[in-house]
Formats: C-alpha cells, structure tokens, sequence
C-alpha cells in the first residue's frame, strides 16, 4: 500500500455512475499524483442522482464524459478498478498480455434502487461513500511516494 499506482482506471458497466464517481474522488484526493480516468463496457448518459449525490461533497462530474474501453486512447493503466462483473471480465481480456493489475471492488449499481426520489438518493449516497471508504482505504491521503 505503500507505493500507488501511476495511472488507474475505474470502469463500470456504463461510466455513468460508479466509475464516474470514482475518477472524480480520487482525483480530489491526490490531484496530479496519479493520473486518473473512467471507461464503461457500454456507452452510457451520466445518472443525475450521480452527479447530485457527487455534489454534496463539494465535487462535480461536469467535465466527465462517458467513454468505453474500446475509446480509450491509451491502455498504459498500472491499475484497473472494476466495480461490475462484465466491466471485471473485460479489464481481464484487455490485461491480458500488459503488466497491470486488475482489482474487483464488487458494488451494486444503484439504477435498480427503486421508490421516492430521496429513496434513491439515500442508495446513490451508500454508494458513494461505499467507494469513498474503499478509496481512502486503497489510497489512503499522506500515503504513497511524494511528488
């Protein structure tokens, strides 16, 4: 844990919430020190309960733009954050033969929470600080080699 990762990519099935969400924490977290993106396996719109839930912390996924692996314009990942089985089974293909390591951080996809408007919030809200408590555990702030 000492040591983070140069480059990490989170992906999710559709890099509308999860990855998203994801990319923008830890970015807050360590600024430039690791270069950080988001990929889905499908296209997907950015979720709005996402970018509310984002927003109570201070954060905004507006310059996020949804993107799939196949966008990607560079595969030089140290590390790749799956949160869905598929978007897991698809970094596996893509590492096959790069030096990579692939973490599953398996976490529900808040689009099937059901019910009232804060309802869904408060499940888009579980989800958000389920990844914040993962990222500070994984890249923990004051962690890792200076800059």
């Amino acid at each position: 844990m000492g040591d983070f990762p140069a480059a990490v990519l989170f992906s999710c099935s559709h890099n509308a919430v999860r990855s998203p969400m994801a990319e923008a924490m830890l970015k807050h977290m360590h600024g430039r020190r690791i270069y950080v993106d988001s990929v889905g396996v499908h296209q997907g719109e950015l979720n709005p309960f996402a970018t509310a839930v984002i927003e109570e912390i201070g954060l905004s996924l507006a310059d996020h733009r949804g993107k799939t692996f196949d966008e990607l314009e560079d595969s030089s990942y140290d590390l790749i954050v799956t949160f869905s089985p598929e978007a897991h089974h698809r970094a596996i293909e893509l590492t096959r033969a790069m030096a990579c390591e692939v973490e599953y951080w398996p976490t529900l996809d808040p689009d099937i929470i059901q019910g009232s408007r804060e309802a869904r919030l408060d499940g888009y809200r579980q989800i958000r600080d389920h990844i914040f408590a993962r990222l500070h555990q994984r890249f923990p702030v004051g962690g890792g080699p200076t800059v």
